[in-house]
This record gives C-alpha cells, structure tokens and sequence, in this order.
C-alpha cells in the first residue's frame, strides 16, 4: 500500500470516528476513541469537570453576550477575542475557556455548534494574540478546559477540525511545558496538572506520563505541607487545587494506571484541611486572600472526602489554630508569613481570628473580593483589614511597593513580617486557652504582640488579652505608641454601641444576642467592608478599641452570648447600659 493510500484511509477512519466522539457523557471521564491508527496525538479519554455548570448561561453567550468577574461584554456580531476586555479578572476567565462547561451542560446541537465555532475562531487567529494568553496559569486553565470539553466541541465534526483543534492543543502543551518555572505556588502546580491531564489525555504518551508525574510529585510533596495546608497559607488554594486534583486522580484510573502515591497522600491532607477552615454556615475563614467559595463546588469536593470527621483542633505546619466549643468556632492565624515566592496574596493578619456561632458568623476579617482585586488589594492585605491589633496604623508585614516590580511579579510579594509566631495551647477547667505572640513590630518599633483567647467548654463566652511589650532588655522605640484592637463585624450583625460606651450588642440574623465588652477601656462603633461578599463589597461595622502603649499596654475583652438564665442577671447588672440610639 503506497504512503498517499495509507494517508487517505487514516483520514476516511478520522472522518467517521470523529462524528461518534461521546459527546454528551457528564459523570465521569470520558473515553473519546481507540481507533485513531497511526496518531501520536488521538485523544483517547476526557478528564471530568468538577466545577459548576450553568444551562442558562449557554443561550448568553450564544446571543454574544460574555459575562465573566462581574462584567458584560456584548460582541455585536464582533468576535469576542478582538474586543478590548474590561478587566484583567476577565479577560483571564475568557481565555481559560471555563465557560466551555455551561455550553456542554444546555448539551444540544446548537451549544456544541456554537462551541465549535468560538474554538475554531479562537484557533485560527493566532496574529490577534494578547500578552495574558501567555499567563502560565491561564494557559493551563485554557489546556485543561480543551481537554476536558473536548466531548462538546469534537461532537458532530470531522476529521478536518479534529486535527487543526488537535494542533492548536499541542502549540498551547508545547509552549506550557516551558513555563513550569516561570511562576511558584498554585501557578506552577497547575502547569503540571495541566502537563499532567495532556500526557494521560493523548495517545502514545508513556514517556511524558513518566516524566510530568515524577515533576507533579515533587511540586506536590513541596508546596502541600504534612498538615494539608497549601505553602501559600491561603485556604482557597485548597479548593482550586482540588477541583484538579480529584478528576486527576479519577484520570488516572480511566487510563488503568497507578496514580502517584504523591497525589493520593496530598488529597488525603488537604481534605481534612477543608473541613478546618470552614464555619458553621459553610463559608470559608479569611486569610491571606481568600475570597468567598462556589458553596456546591464545596460540597462536590467534600463528597469526594471519605473520613468526614470533625476538623482538627491544630494546623502547626500552616500555622493556623481552632477552638470548638458548643457551636462556636474561632479560626485563628498564628504563623509568619509564607515564603516570598508565593506571597503575592499573603496578608498582614498574623493573629488575627474569626468567630462564629452556629450558622452565624460574627467577627470576620475582610477578606477578598472575588473580582476587582486591584481596587481593593493594599487594604484588604493591611493588618487594619484583620481582627488584630494594628500598631502606629502600620502593618505587620511589609510588601513591595514599586509599580513596576508588581508588575512583573504579578503582585506585591511580602518583603519582612513577624520572624517568630509563638502559639500555645492548654486545656483549662473553664475551656480551652490559646496563647500566641508575633514579633511582627519588634524591629521597627521595638514591641512584641501578644494575644491570649480563652473560649468557655460550652461555647457561650470567649475571652481575650491583647497586649504589646518590649523584648527582654529592650524598649520601646520611637515618641508615639498609639494601637488600634479591631473586630470587623459579618455585615448580617446588627451592632449597637451601648450607653456607657464599653460594649457593644450584637444581633445575629438567627436572633441570638451576643454582647462585646472591654473591661477598662472605651469602645467605638466604625464603618467597615465586608470584600468577600457574594455580590460584592458591603457595607458593615467594626469594634475598635484605641489606646497608647506607654499608658496602658493591655487591653482585656469578651464576647458573651446571651442566655435565658444569665439575661436576668446581666438586666440588673447592666441596668443603665441599654444601646444607644440613633441621633
């Protein structure tokens, strides 16, 4: 048989296998076809989508409209990729090609249709190029988002279009297997799924199965510590990673090969570390950027977690504590800050807490916002922006600040913060005592942070001592020693300042009354923002508490939560301490 024969079949058999591609399979990875002969570059399976799909949203972008990180834009007979995108959140969510699942979840001839059209548009017109497509993490959300829709956009094709899309995928593999280096943290690791996911995806890969594996391994054994946290020390890397991680491991499996033993043991740590940042309402805890988390991918994740115990009371390796007592939860920070590499998210929250009490959250830190991160970054990584203590209006930790080193480090690394973060903690008749200290402020200013919490074995009171001293041997440096203590407060608390304005009542959307008090000292009632909203920025209120350190350097609170028996007692104590009202 001559070479142009052998050529002509394999494209007939191209031509009629392509049509049969299962385009419509949902709930596990897909196996797309065994008789490609002669191709390097078959795809032979689909890994599975975790995260979310939305039907309705597939006749959106058919009508042209694109709505991604809370803007529209609307192509007006225009191709979406030569409009100007009006921001860099989505531009990015445009060209990870996420948005490829809502049109594989409406699963008609029309959505695949359109599917394959905005792919091919895509494809063919490299010249139009913009600088975010070469993003490593972009183009690794891109590769593994072509992968795992190619059910959608390979259905109903045919042998012409399965192998221009199979080109365009192996220029964006080829270009990505030189960027593993050129980002650390949750970047680099999703370089390697994404090598990963192509190596087990394609035909014929045995060497590159071997290689990327060995590599995913090592980045994993790495960046995930022994406690399941990730280096980063931002809980929602936890839930990124995962959303790969898991269909990874299911990949694995599709294709009957071992998966590292390296994946297995880092799903199995960073599963229990889920359940530890989570509050009774099933939102995450607000440290070092995190932002709020898709509630059913959470619950697809947590599906997935075989043990469903009770979260662990110490993280040491990720530096974070919790204290459960009844149905309060306290989140505590109490590590330094992460390695420069993979602090452009990192925050100045060392010590800081979050506090709940059943499905009502009550003292938060402000967190993220899940879209227009530049507005609102300087702040949200301030110690201002934590419920800590914030020394001279300064933060604990310093960041780069040159506009051009942020650019080319894609944010603004943590420069210096707290060396030494000591916690310790002890089981007392009264509860459970956490005591913990940074030394975030010693070199500047020549004093030590240190902050002790108590929460009560059944739940209804957390006590706390925030104090700031020299080292041994040391003083105080500097004329001025003035400190703020800040509690930002969920936005679905109401808060009232009471009369002798030292405390402050707290309504809970469930009705329970709590109520703050500082033992020596006035309290004020200020505006705040809550950024990790889902809809945005909110308005709410935080309890501040301003003192001078030369004059009084403790400052001794509590938060109670009202009884049937105690509000007798507390009535006749607190007789003239009713809220203030409104002028």
């Amino acid at each position: 048989m001559s070479v142009a024969q052998s050529r002509r079949i394999s494209t007939l058999i191209a031509g009629r296998f392509a049509r049969s591609v299962i385009a419509r399979a949902s709930g596990s990875t897909v196996a797309l076809s065994r008789l490609w002969p002669g191709r390097t570059d078959r795809l032979i399976i689909a890994p599975h989508d975790l995260r979310t799909a939305d039907a309705t949203r597939a006749a959106e972008i058919y009508a042209g409209r694109f709505v991604f990180a809370g803007k529209i834009v609307t192509c007006h007979g225009r191709s979406i990729f030569d409009l100007e995108p009006p921001s860099e959140d989505w531009e990015a969510a445009l060209l990870g090609f996420g948005w490829l699942r809502h049109l594989r979840a409406a699963d008609t001839a029309l959505t695949r249709a359109n599917a394959r059209s905005l792919v091919d548009d895509w494809i063919s017109n490299q010249a139009r190029r913009r600088p975010l497509e070469r993003r490593a993490d972009v183009r690794a959300r891109r590769v593994i988002s072509l992968l795992s829709q190619a059910p959608l956009v390979l259905g109903d094709t045919d042998g012409k279009f399965y192998r221009k899309y199979l080109r365009g995928l192996a220029r964006e593999i080829r270009y990505l297997r030189y960027s593993i280096l050129d980002n650390d943290g949750v970047p680099r690791l999703q370089v390697l799924i994404a090598l990963c996911y192509a190596s087990l995806c394609l035909a014929n890969q045995a060497r590159n199965i071997k290689t990327t594996t060995r590599k995913l391994s090592d980045e994993l054994q790495r960046q995930i510590l022994p406690d399941g946290g990730h280096i980063s020390r931002n809980p929602g890397a936890l839930v990124e990673l995962l959303s790969d991680l898991l269909p990874l491991r299911q990949t694995f499996a599709a294709r009957n090969i071992a998966p590292p033993s390296a994946l297995l043991n880092a799903i199995d740590r960073m599963m229990p570390m889920l359940r530890f940042f989570r509050h009774g309402d099933g939102s995450f805890a607000l440290f070092n950027g995190m932002s709020t988390a898709p509630s059913d991918l959470v619950a697809t994740l947590l599906a997935y977690d075989d043990t469903r115990g009770v979260p662990m009371a110490s993280m040491p390796h990720s530096g974070f504590q919790r204290l459960d007592a009844g149905t309060t939860a306290l989140i505590i920070d109490t590590g330094p800050p992460p390695p420069p590499s993979v602090s452009q998210d990192a925050h100045a929250g060392c010590l800081s807490f979050e506090l709940s009490s059943g499905p009502s959250r009550i003292v938060v830190n402000c967190g993220m916002p899940s879209t227009g991160r530049d507005n609102w970054r300087p702040f949200a990584r301030s110690t201002a922006a934590h419920a800590t203590l914030t020394y001279r209006d300064t933060s604990s930790c310093q960041f780069v600040e040159l506009s051009a080193m942020k650019r080319l480090l894609r944010g603004a690394p943590i420069t210096s913060g707290p060396n030494n973060v000591e916690s310790y903690r002890e089981a007392v008749p009264d509860g459970d005592v956490l005591t913990a200290s940074h030394d975030g402020y010693l070199s500047r200013f020549g004093v030590i942070h240190r902050r002790v919490l108590m929460v009560s074995q059944d739940g209804t009171r957390l006590e706390g001592e925030d104090s700031l001293s020299p080292a041994p041997g040391g003083r105080i440096k500097g004329s001025e020693a003035d400190f703020a203590l800040r509690f930002h407060l969920h936005p679905s608390v109401k808060a009232s300042r009471l009369s002798d304005a030292r405390g402050v009542m707290l309504v809970l959307p469930n009705r329970d009354v709590w109520t703050f008090e500082a033992m020596d000292d006035k309290v004020d009632l200020e505006d705040s923002v809550f950024l990790a909203g889902n809809d945005g920025p909110r308005r709410t209120s935080q309890i501040v508490i301003r003192q001078d350190a030369r004059q009084a350097a403790t400052i001794r609170w509590s938060f109670v939560r009202s009884s049937t028996s105690a509000t007798a007692t507390n009535a006749r104590r607190n007789a003239r301490r009713e809220p203030e009202l409104p002028l």
